[in-house]
Order: C-alpha cells, then sequence, then structure tokens
C-alpha cells in the first residue's frame, strides 16, 4: 500500500550506519573490481595478446610511474573523503528528520488537548491544526496517528438530535456547536480525499475507523476511498443527510456490516464500487432513506447479506451490475420499499437466495438482465409486491415456478418470462 504513495516509502526508524572501516574495505574493493573490469574490457577491445619486456625504463616512463601512483593515492583519498561526506549527509538528514518529528509531537500534543476543551471554537482551531499536521507530517506512521485522532473524535458519546430532551435550550445549543465540530471533521477528510493520489496532501490509502460512529448529516461527497481499510461497522445513521455522491471505492476493504439506518438520508448515488470489497451484511434499515440510484458496481464484491428492511426506502434506480458478485442473501424485506427501476444486470452475480419478501414493495420495473447471473433460490415470496413489470432479458431460471405452479403471492413478472419457451 506505501508503494503507491508519492511520499517516502520506506519509513526512517533511527539511522543504522556500518562501522566506518568495514564501509572503507568494502568501498576499496568495489573500487578495484570496477577498474579491473574496465581494465580488462580495454585490453579485450585493443586486442592486446601480451606486454613487452623492458629491462630498463627511461625517465619519462618512470616519471609516468611516479605519476599514476600518485593518481592512485589521490583516488584513494577522494574515495574515503566520498564516504565521509556521504555519511555525514546520511547525520544531517537523520537529524533533521528527528527535528521536524520533535516539532510535530509538541504541535500534536497542542492540537489534541484543543480537543478536550469546552468551548467549541477551541475544538475547530484543534480539528483544523491536526488537518494541518497530517498534511505535513514527515512520515506516513505520523499522519495516519493524526488521521485515527480524527476518527476517535468522531466515536467519542455523542446525542442525536432526536435524543434531546424536550425544551431544553442550552442542550440544544451545546449539540449543534459540538455538530459543527463533528461535520467540520467530516469535511476535511472529504477534502483530503478528493485529492489526487499523488498529491502531497492526499489521505487516499490510508485507514479510516468510523465504528460505531452517529451520523446525524455530513458529506462525503467525491471522496476516494482507494486502498487501506475503511470501516463503518455498527455506524447509525439517525438524520440529516449523509452524502456520498460520487464517491469511489476502488480497493481495499470497505466495511458497512451492522449499520442501523434509522432516519434521515444517506445518498450514495452514482457512487463507483470498484474492485473493492464492500460489505453492508447484516445492516438494518428502519426507517429515512438509503439512495443508490445510478451507482456503478464493477469487479470486487458488494454484500447485502442478512439485510432487515423493516421501514423506509432503498432506491437503486438506475444502478449498474456489472463484473461484480452482489449478494443479497438471507436478507427479509418486510415493510421497506425497494426499487431497481431500470437497473442493468450484465455480467457478474448477484444473489438474492434464501431473502424473505413479506411485506412493503420491491420494484424491478424496467430492468434489463443480460449477460449476468440472477438467484432467487429458495426465495420466499409471502407478501407484498415484488414488481417485475417491463423487465427485459432473460428470466432468472430460479424465480420462474415449475410447470403447472401458479405465481408466489405478491410476485409480478411480464408476460413473457410467464410464457413457456417454443
Amino acid at each position: 500500500m506505501s508503494s503507491r504513495l508519492p511520499r517516502r516509502q520506506a519509513e526512517q526508524r533511527g539511522l543504522r550506519l556500518w562501522p566506518v572501516g568495514i564501509v572503507l574495505v568494502l568501498a576499496f574493493i568495489a573500487a578495484v573490481l570496477v577498474a579491473a573490469v574496465v581494465f580488462y574490457a580495454g585490453w579485450d577491445l585493443l586486442g592486446v595478446t601480451g606486454l613487452k619486456p623492458e629491462p630498463r625504463i627511461d625517465s619519462k616512463t618512470l616519471f609516468d610511474l611516479v605519476k599514476l601512483a600518485f593518481g592512485v593515492v589521490a583516488g584513494a583519498g577522494a574515495l574515503v573523503a566520498l564516504v565521509v561526506a556521504y555519511r555525514r549527509q546520511r547525520v544531517d538528514e537523520d537529524g533533521a528528520f528527528r527535528d521536524a518529528t520533535r516539532l510535530h509531537t509538541e504541535r500534536f500534543t497542542t492540537a489534541v488537548s484543543q480537543l478536550g476543551e469546552e468551548p467549541a471554537a477551541v475544538r475547530l482551531g484543534g480539528v483544523h491544526a491536526l488537518a494541518g499536521l497530517a498534511d505535513d507530517a514527515p512520515n506516513r506512521e505520523l499522519r495516519q496517528t493524526c488521521i485515527d485522532v480524527l476518527c476517535a473524535y468522531l466515536r467519542l458519546p455523542y446525542t442525536a438530535e432526536a435524543d434531546l430532551p424536550a425544551n431544553d435550550p442550552k442542550a440544544r445549543h451545546t449539540y449543534l456547536a459540538l455538530r459543527e465540530v463533528r461535520h467540520t471533521v467530516v469535511r476535511l477528510l472529504r477534502d483530503r480525499l478528493r485529492l489526487p493520489l499523488h498529491h502531497h496532501h492526499s489521505w487516499q490509502g490510508h485507514d479510516f475507523d468510523f465504528t460505531g460512529v452517529i451520523f446525524d448529516g455530513g458529506d462525503f461527497s467525491e471522496a476516494v476511498f482507494s486502498g487501506g481499510t475503511v470501516e463503518f461497522t455498527g455506524a447509525v445513521f439517525s438524520g440529516g443527510t449523509v452524502d456520498f455522491t460520487g464517491a469511489v471505492f476502488s480497493g481495499g476493504a470497505v466495511d458497512f456490516h451492522g449499520v442501523v439506518f434509522s432516519g434521515g438520508t444517506v445518498d450514495f448515488s452514482f457512487v463507483m464500487f470498484s474492485g473493492s470489497s464492500v460489505s453492508f451484511s447484516r445492516s438494518t434499515l428502519s426507517g429515512g432513506t438509503v439512495d443508490f440510484h445510478g451507482s456503478r458496481c464493477s469487479g470486487g464484491a458488494v454484500l447485502f447479506v442478512g439485510l432487515t428492511l423493516s421501514g423506509g426506502t432503498v432506491d437503486f434506480d438506475g444502478a449498474m451490475f456489472s463484473g461484480s458478485t452482489v449478494r443479497f442473501n438471507s436478507s427479509t424485506f418486510s415493510g421497506s420499499t425497494v426499487r431497481f427501476y431500470g437497473a442493468t444486470f450484465s455480467g457478474g452475480t448477484v444473489d438474492f437466495d434464501g431473502s424473505t419478501f413479506s411485506n412493503g414493495t420491491v420494484h424491478f420495473n424496467n430492468s434489463t438482465f443480460s449477460g449476468s447471473t440472477v438467484h432467487f433460490d429458495e426465495a420466499t415470496f409471502s407478501g407484498g409486491a415484488v414488481d417485475f413489470s417491463d423487465a427485459g432479458g432473460t428470466a432468472p431460471a430460479s424465480l420462474l415456478p415449475g410447470p403447472g405452479f401458479p405465481l408466489p403471492n405478491g410476485l409480478i413478472l411480464p408476460t413473457a418470462w410467464q410464457s413457456p419457451p417454443p
């Protein structure tokens, strides 16, 4: 994952240098080997077959030998100077890195202490300071620490608006101030996740832990979650609008397992799930709207296993499932309205095996089934309406009753699907 970041790829964990004696010996050996290779290559290229013996040498040849000896000594000295200069540079870089880390730690301590202050304005200052620290962090680990603190702030106990005591202006004032701080955290995260991966302030590829967070609004629109781990496990969407419009989930793992949608709107319109594993399994919808219209699932897996839909609306209008695995196994549709108007199932697998449709309405009107495998094995239709009117393409084989058996209660199929093949 770190290989995808434009920042330095190997984090410094303290300076480790070999003893200078060993380094010099190795440097001399390397220099001799290089010189030998060059000499041999020149000898071979010139086609030399032997050396002419010289029992007596003149003064010019002697002078050339003396110059050669001094050249060798000078080269050795230059090699020693190069090794020493390189080690000095490494020491200076390590010292600068330690100074930057120490300064970062001091600023980090100040920013975190601001988050614990009572006035909302001071907390806002701490949030912005932490975001700035993450941008300027000297290595990946320190940036991740700042991100972890911002996410941990959202995980702190929080009372949603619906749970405020009635006729208590002070409690409402405190709630509004705290909500502003929390929404600012979300906005700052979104702004960094919108930046291109090569940008030095981009936070793509990092981990984000929103486990159990209560969301009553917030804007993640057009954020790019590429790589890393994103945890929304057990989060509660209780009001307001949480906006993921146009967000991209590509690579890594994204977990919405056990999420509770109890009010407000969660907007996943035009979201792209590409090559990632995204799980909404065991989630509950009892109110509000979850909007996936225009979303795209291509590659990877999107899991809605064990959903409980007892109220509210889920909208997959115009969604496209192509080349991915989408599972709604063992889900219960008992009071919600679920729409797949104009959805396209082309390639990949969409699985409703073992699901129960007992109330509410599920619309597949004008959907297209072509080239994909759609399963309704052992699905139960006992009430409400599951409507495939005007659906096109090939009917899912497991959806059709056997010859001589009536359609299950509430299941509405287009005439073309009910007619026996010629």
